[in-house]
C-alpha cells in the first residue's frame, strides 16, 4: 500500500504514512483528524491567496474578503448588512467597512429596505455584477483544469461534502 502524499502548504511534498522515527501523535488523537487539519490548513491558506488574487482581477483595490460577499449578492440578491455579517461571520464594523469600499468602487449599492424603512439593502450594480462574472467564469476555468482527471461524480462528491462542512459552521 503506498503512502499519502500532501504539500506541506510550503510547496514541500509530504508523505501523509508515519515512519518509525516520527514523534507519535498525541494520545486520544484520531488520525483521521488530523489528517483533515492539515489538509485543510493547506486548502485554506490556498483559498487565501486565491481570493487575494481574484479580487485584484476585480479590481486592484478591492480587498480579498470583500470577493466572497460579492459571492454572496451575486447569488442570493439584495440583502442587509447584518444578513451578510451573520454569513460571512465578522462583525458589524467590518462589515461596515468592507461594503463602503465595495461602493466607493461602484460594486454595490444601498436602497432602503421595504420591509423596514431604518434598515438597508445592498445589492450588486450592473458594473458589479459584469465585473464579477468575469472572474467568476475565469475561475470556474481554473476548477475545471484543476480537476480535470476528476470524475463528474467525484467533484460533485467533493461539493457536497464541502456543503456539509460550511453548513455545520452556520
Amino acid at each position: 500500500m503506498g503512502a499519502d502524499v500532501h504539500e506541506d502548504g510550503n510547496g514541500e511534498r509530504q508523505s501523509a504514512e508515519r515512519d518509525t522515527n516520527s514523534a507519535p501523535a498525541p494520545t486520544g488523537v484520531d488520525h483521521e483528524f488530523l489528517a483533515l487539519e492539515r489538509e485543510l490548513t493547506v486548502f485554506l491558506r490556498r483559498a487565501r491567496a486565491s481570493s487575494g488574487e481574484m479580487a485584484r482581477e476585480v479590481h486592484p483595490d478591492l480587498e480579498p474578503a470583500a470577493y466572497g460577499l460579492l459571492v454572496r449578492l451575486e447569488e442570493c440578491g439584495a440583502q442587509r448588512a447584518t444578513e451578510l455579517a451573520a454569513y460571512i461571520g465578522v462583525g458589524k464594523a467590518t462589515m461596515s467597512r468592507q461594503l463602503r469600499a465595495l461602493e466607493d468602487l461602484g460594486f454595490v449599492a444601498r436602497e432602503p429596505d421595504p420591509a423596514d424603512g431604518r434598515a438597508w439593502l445592498i445589492s450588486l450594480t450592473e458594473r458589479g455584477r459584469a465585473d464579477f462574472g468575469q472572474v467568476r467564469e475565469a475561475r470556474r476555468m481554473r476548477y475545471v483544469r484543476q480537476l480535470a482527471g476528476w470524475d463528474r461524480v467525484e467533484v460533485a462528491e467533493l461539493a457536497r461534502l464541502l456543503h456539509q462542512l460550511n453548513a455545520g459552521a452556520e
